[in-house]
């Protein structure tokens, strides 16, 4: 009986053999798989991560432009009031000329950056667009007519920068 336990000990090990080999094969083939995938991995999450401080860095830089824009338009205006202010030789009337033109200056920026007024008396009022601080019950407005305006509004396309402050008829 010894022998034949040994016949059956090298058969099944020779048996075994060949599968043990295709299983260290098939280990390594799936090592090299994974070594191959997480390379990937790390090369995307290396350029994801590149891409993610590029487009940091490029936000900080159209915000630095957007205000040295800005800041380059307003400038003027600001000279224009020190002037006024500091012009001791004026009388009321060039004041209020030198004011008006400031102003003027300063709604033409507006204007060209896109940005309109909006609340005039007489307007309907929208909730969207006017904070109603007051109410008035006259007959000489409409129903939830805007009487009278204490801030115009402000906006850039569809996107409210302020809304207006009114008084709200009836």
């Amino acid at each position: 009986m010894a022998k034949k336990e040994k016949d059956i000990k090298t058969e099944s090990t020779e048996t075994t053999q060949p599968a043990v080999n295709e299983s260290v094969e098939e280990l390594e083939k799936l090592q090299a798989e994974y070594d191959a995938l997480n390379d990937k991995y790390m090369r995307i999450l290396a350029e994801y991560d590149n891409f993610r401080k590029r487009s940091q860095k490029d936000i900080e830089s159209r915000v630095s432009y957007t205000k040295t824009d800005l800041l380059s338009k307003i400038l003027p205006v600001v000279d224009n009031f020190e002037r006024a202010a500091f012009n001791a030789d004026a009388d009321f009337d060039g004041y209020k000329k030198g004011i008006e033109m400031t102003v003027n200056q300063f709604l033409e920026i507006l204007r060209s950056m896109g940005v309109e007024s909006f609340g005039a008396a007489g307007e309907s009022f929208d909730p969207n667009f006017h904070n109603g601080v007051m109410h008035i019950d006259d007959e000489n407005f409409g129903e939830n007519e805007i009487a009278d305006v204490f801030m115009k509004g402000y906006k850039i396309g569809d996107k409210v920068i302020r809304p207006a402050t009114v008084k709200v008829a009836n």
